[in-house]
């Protein structure tokens, strides 16, 4: 059973680092909100991750993954969530902010740096709001579901119960999302004072609103292609 669990974890470590929607949504909401704000946005992304787990051991992945209605059904919600966030983000930076608002402060932020009054219509992010984008971000990505269905079974160990060794694999990939997600989010703090300057963060917003719609647009494009 360990050296199940060990195998897994290396593998779903490896998953994990490659960079998606999830690692985005992170670092931008750093950028908008501070540390605390990405910490919560990668809690619940995690806590996503662990849904889907469940969801895996109970049958509702393997269900979706046989019917291709719903497959698709849930991956073209999941491209609109994401067009929505990059519209979000771009429409709130539509324009450049007043020169005067650079020179503007609004306390210190998490990192014990003045942070600069947000733009007009862009507004602080909420710790609460955040985690709910992680938590759809994740929910909505039924490639989460499909890969505990096609990686877990490789991994189970004989003479286990199936339903508690995938609820255990579960934790652990929710555990190394939630632990690399947060070095994520530390490492974005070491820069986050230049990173909330308000012309980066507002070419960041543009740029990651617009990576967020050709996510969107193109996962949207392969689902009614399929």
């Amino acid at each position: 059973m360990t050296a199940a669990v060990a195998g897994f974890a290396l593998f779903a470590l490896l998953v994990t680092m490659a960079p998606g929607p999830d690692t985005l949504l992170v670092l931008r909401n750093c950028v908008r909100g501070g540390r605390r704000t990405g910490a919560a946005t990668a809690v619940g992304a995690a806590v996503g991750s662990l849904a889907w787990a469940v969801a895996a051991a109970f049958g509702l992945a393997a269900a979706l993954q046989r019917w291709d209605a719903a497959f698709t059904a849930v991956r073209l919600v999941g491209a609109a969530y994401l067009v929505v966030l990059g519209g979000q983000a771009l429409w709130a930076h539509r324009r450049p902010a007043p020169a005067a608002a650079s020179d503007r402060v609004a306390g210190a932020d998490d990192t014990g740096h003045a942070a600069p009054v947000p733009e007009e219509g862009a507004g602080p992010l909420a710790p609460v709001r955040a985690f709910r984008q992680g938590l759809l971000s994740c929910l909505l990505n039924p490639k989460v579901g499909i890969f505990f269905v096609a990686v877990v079974p490789q991994f189970l160990p004989e003479g286990h119960s199936v339903l508690g060794a995938t609820l255990l694999l579960g934790a652990v990939d929710a555990l190394i999302a939630a632990g690399w997600l947060l070095l994520v989010v530390g490492c974005a703090g070491r820069v986050l004072r230049r990173l909330r300057q308000p012309r980066v963060q507002r070419n960041l917003e543009r740029a990651t609103g617009g990576v967020l719609i050709a996510l969107g647009t193109v996962t949207a494009a392969e689902t009614v292609s399929a």
